[in-house]
């Protein structure tokens, strides 16, 4: 079966759902509504959703099909009207079945919702609601338990070891299945020593007029008002094929202890730190660099670096934008520093659709797009199921703070 293309919006009375469901017969279409389960099944099209909030099949449900468009409209009611139902935009966790759950120990639950379905279709009169999906179970391999650990979590290893013709173009670590966290880091602060320029340092210093023009540039998260329960969520917009993409994530649900979050949060601003960089360095127009460019400043992705504080993450970015990069200059460090805040601020529908304009650069690079299967794609799926994105704002609020660790950052690159 296939699932549809479909998005939500709202009002204070309703829950809206657009349902694109071009091959279908329009007479012929089952729904179930309870509570916070929604089923749509019109052959060959099945759409399971789990919401955020109640709704009810009462009588004032309305819907409307565009033949033209091949657009199935409906309208069902709140169980409470003025009910705000967020994360009506993150497609991939609403695409969560309840009950449906395995796990891979100590460091996943996974909850799996096949996108679409290559499965030949039964000829049954009456239609199974709970039909059984998929779910992918990687191996496990004795060998692996010895290899260092990378990737979204610490959770995969083993990848170089199959790939190792594409591993000096995605990552810079010569044996990552060797080589501890703290060797990882050694080998990148000498990397970093031997790859500074003074003379392109002090010529991007003095002659900065390009640099000054840059830090004019207002990127679109720019435009964004500071989010809010309700306003973060309706501030960003998703393309189509943003929101196609989101369909297409396997839905995992991801069992990370406290250490372990703590490094995702922090790669994550790693992360955001060389998006934002990127995107002023092009003023918002994505080259054939960008993806060069995103990971040689990421010391996650380019390094597997795991960081243990945030003054580590804003001393390994800085001392990057300095060393490898057209443009060399701490302002545009303090910019990307501001932009990510502001992202931050935004909502996690604003930090999502960041990942997937990340996703999007590596997916159209070989082989840039092993970094998508080792982290993008899995914090894609991860920053939907955060609940408010301000009650995890700890390394956001130290970022912003008067004692901003912005002036120890530049001291320690100097000195360095």
């Amino acid at each position: 079966m296939i699932t549809p293309a479909f998005d939500l919006s709202q009002d204070p009375e309703y829950l809206i759902l657009n349902i694109r469901v071009p091959y279908t017969r329009t007479s012929e279409f089952d729904l179930y509504i309870d509570g916070t389960d929604f089923k749509f099944y019109a052959k060959p099209y099945f759409l399971r959703l789990t919401l955020p909030g109640r709704i009810v099949e009462d009588g004032r449900e309305k819907a409307k099909f565009d033949i033209d468009k091949g657009l199935f409209t409906l309208w069902v009611p709140k169980e409470t009207a003025g009910e705000h139902f967020e994360g009506l935009q993150m497609l991939t966790s609403l695409l969560a079945p309840k009950g449906s759950r395995s796990a891979k120990p100590l460091v996943e639950d996974v909850r799996c919702s096949e996108s679409v379905g290559d499965d030949k279709e039964e000829d049954e009169e009456e239609f199974d609601w709970q039909v059984e999906q998929e779910v992918y179970m990687e191996s496990s391999e004795e060998e692996l338990r010895s290899l260092q650990k990378y990737g979204f979590g610490n959770q995969r290893s083993g990848v170089f070891a199959r790939l190792q013709e594409e591993l000096s173009d995605v990552i810079d670590i010569k044996n990552p299945e060797g080589t501890t966290a703290a060797e990882r880091r050694q080998a990148r602060l000498e990397a970093e020593s031997s790859a500074f320029s003074p003379d392109h340092y002090l010529a991007d210093l003095f002659e900065d007029d390009e640099i000054q023009r840059l830090l004019k540039f207002r990127p679109w998260w720019k435009q964004l008002s500071t989010s809010t329960e309700e306003e973060g969520e309706a501030a960003v917009s998703f393309t189509d094929d943003e929101k196609e993409q989101l369909r297409k994530f396997t839905n995992c649900s991801y069992l990370l202890d406290k250490a372990s979050r703590r490094q995702a949060w922090l790669s994550l601003i790693d992360i955001l730190l060389a998006y934002c960089y990127e995107v002023r360095s092009t003023e918002g127009e994505h080259n054939v660099e960008s993806p060069w460019t995103i990971r040689k400043l990421s010391g996650t992705l380019c390094w597997l670096e795991t960081y243990s504080s945030l003054i580590e993450v804003l001393v390994s970015f800085g001392r990057r934008v300095l060393c490898y990069p057209l443009y060399r200059h701490f302002t545009l460090v303090s910019a990307a520093v501001r932009d990510t805040i502001k992202i931050l601020q935004s909502g996690e529908s604003c930090v999502l659709k960041c990942l997937l304009n990340i996703h999007k650069v590596f997916r159209e690079n070989d082989p840039a797009y092993i970094l998508n299967d080792l982290y993008i794609t899995d914090y894609c799926i991860w920053i939907q199921k955060v609940n408010h994105l301000s009650q995890h704002g700890q390394l956001n609020g130290q970022m912003q703070s008067p004692f901003s660790p912005l002036s120890r950052v530049k001291s320690t690159i100097i000195d360095s």
